[in-house]
């Protein structure tokens, strides 16, 4: 438990009531249509599109601090260097060819280049990959840590806090929000960062506290969980959060140049996150669970207020987020399966309103049931990304682009490869050091190469 002042408390009280009132305002922006509720009528800006594809990249923020805590600097080359890699691979080859094709989502795309089969199997996997029970998990242990509340109470207020605004006003009020939290994340970290020097001092006291490992770049990382989690940013390429800024940019150049600009953003923020997690083990000598590293550290540093403002900051990283993922989830569920299944297309936004309630219910269940960020991270990302990195790619490539027969065996043997591998090494039957997701990965590319075969 942490310990707040009354003003600590009144901070985040007010941080989130000035976010369900920005998220209400955009209601005054809407317009009467359905590209305007899914997409803002494709108008956003290179400062909103910044903005809000900055914010959203960070909810796993309490993983970050867990992630430094363990591995030092070689948290940051694990999970920060691969996704700028990845990112400017997209901007080259992906963001300009999804502005340009005036669709909503990535199945439609998978629609037009293959057929409704895989459109809706990519649905499905979609669905599973951005349903937010990690990012509501973390925004209940933070509100368990310092409001002393239940976690299950401070999950259903998570999801409260990040969905009740997209009823009303779509994928606007998700930008406008993120806005103020992508504003709000940076100022709690740099307010983080100060006073780490200004009470522990400079970067010696991290050379004097530190074992060599933790500054030293890939030690004591074992090479197969290196490369698995260095492929997991190959997320980047079938992201629907991704995507759908692209969709929704106002042009071309805000598509492109938008990324470019976010990974400068992405390097600042991990620099913060790195260096401030650095210095939270160093301090956190017997921290038991390294996943509440970043608040107990602020608890043992900051003083009054700037606690509550910190404490706000890592609920806006997560939530900023947690509402991209629930309307994504909703929207990849109403849009581009109900809609499908039922043949009203014309009903899809009321169908992603419905869609938003399965979500949060969804989201609440898997938070409760399995309660660890990390390993819902990596069961995700090990059983989705390879079935949707073939497809995603083929259908904006037609040298990568097989069969619609070939592709769909190729999806479901990747996803059944992955799914069987992880399972029979998650409950113990098989002691073996074969990755999922590599496996997956190397499956799908024995697919991609007898393409060759059959065109000899």
């Amino acid at each position: 438990m942490i310990s707040l002042s009354l003003i600590d408390h009144l901070v985040i009280f007010f941080y989130a009531i000035i976010l369900l009132l920005i998220g209400f305002l955009a209601k005054k922006f809407l317009q009467p249509d359905r590209i305007d509720f899914l997409l803002a009528s494709r108008s956003l800006t290179i400062p909103l599109f910044v903005m809000t594809t900055v914010a959203t990249w960070y909810g796993g923020i309490l993983g970050v601090g867990e992630f430094t805590f363990r591995y030092g600097l070689n948290a940051w080359i694990m999970q920060g260097l691969p996704y700028y890699i990845f990112a400017v691979l997209f901007a080259i080859f992906f963001s300009k060819k999804i502005r340009q094709s005036k669709l909503i989502t990535i199945p439609e795309k998978v629609e037009l280049a293959y057929d409704k089969r895989l459109s809706l199997l990519s649905s499905i996997l979609l669905f599973v990959s951005v349903l937010p029970a990690p990012y509501a998990l973390m925004v209940g242990i933070i509100l368990e840590l310092t409001l002393g509340i239940s976690l299950w109470f401070g999950i259903l207020i998570g999801l409260f806090l990040s969905s009740i605004y997209l009823f009303y006003a779509g994928f606007r009020s998700n930008i406008f929000t993120d806005v103020y939290q992508f504003i709000l994340m940076f100022i709690g970290f740099v307010i983080l960062f100060y006073f780490s020097f200004d009470k522990l001092g400079s970067f010696d006291y991290l050379k004097n506290n530190l074992e060599s490992k933790y500054l030293t770049p890939f030690a004591d990382i074992p090479l197969g969980y290196f490369i698995v989690w260095v492929l997991i940013g190959l997320w980047t390429f079938v992201d629907p959060g991704f995507h759908q800024r692209s969709y929704a940019a106002k042009d071309d150049k805000v598509a492109i140049y938008g990324i470019f600009i976010s990974i400068i953003f992405w390097f600042v923020f991990d620099f913060l996150t790195t260096i401030t997690g650095l210095f939270s083990k160093a301090f956190l000598v017997n921290l038991a669970n390294p996943l509440y590293s970043y608040p107990i550290y602020a608890d043992k540093i900051l003083p009054p207020f700037y606690k509550g403002l910190f404490v706000s900051s890592l609920l806006a990283t997560i939530i900023s987020t947690l509402n991209s993922y629930n309307f994504i989830s909703a929207q990849t569920l109403g849009n581009d399966i109900l809609s499908k299944l039922v043949g009203k297309n014309n009903y899809s936004v009321q169908l992603v309103k419905i869609s938003l309630v399965v979500t949060i219910l969804l989201s609440f269940l898997f938070a409760f049931l399995i309660p660890s960020v990390i390993d819902l991270w990596y069961a995700i990302g090990s059983l989705v990304i390879p079935g949707l990195l073939f497809l995603v790619v083929g259908s904006y490539y037609e040298k990568f682009k097989l069969s619609p027969k070939l592709t769909l065996m190729q999806v479901i043997s990747v996803t059944v490869i992955s799914t069987i591998i992880y399972l029979l090494r998650t409950l113990k039957f098989w002691e073996t050091q074969i990755e999922p997701m590599i496996a997956g990965i190397v499956v799908g590319l024995l697919f991609q190469l007898s393409r060759l075969f059959l065109r000899k």
